[in-house]
């Protein structure tokens, strides 16, 4: 994406507190670019195994076979999980509490309806 390109209507928000949005939103485009520099750097040396030139004509060449682009996803998948694991387990957090709340009330609308 063009980083000058002006992006026309309001975007969307999904938190309330003001400038989380834009927060995250930094967040992913760093994200982004971190897993664009670590694949390079593994085309870099996987170059550098093959003993070629480490050169911007043979880094932009390399096409990566399967097993590399499961690999690289693979890493992405892990980075993503390790950005989200603060939120993941407050969502987890919260679900567990609101599934042991409504169990309580249930229970307690049992009893007294018996």
């Amino acid at each position: 994406m063009n980083p000058n390109k002006i992006i026309k209507g309001k975007r969307p928000t999904f938190y309330e507190t003001p400038g989380v949005d834009l927060l995250m939103h930094m967040v992913m485009v760093l994200a982004q670019e971190h897993c664009a520099m670590r694949d390079r750097l593994d085309t870099i040396e996987r170059l550098s195994e093959r003993k070629l030139a480490v050169s911007a004509s043979n880094i932009e060449a390399y096409v990566p076979d399967q097993a590399v682009l499961e690999e690289r996803e693979l890493r992405r998948q892990k980075l993503l999980e390790n950005l989200f694991s603060v939120m993941t387990q407050e969502a987890a957090e919260i679900s567990a509490k609101d599934t042991r709340e409504r169990f309580d009330t249930l229970i307690d609308e049992l009893a007294t309806d018996s």
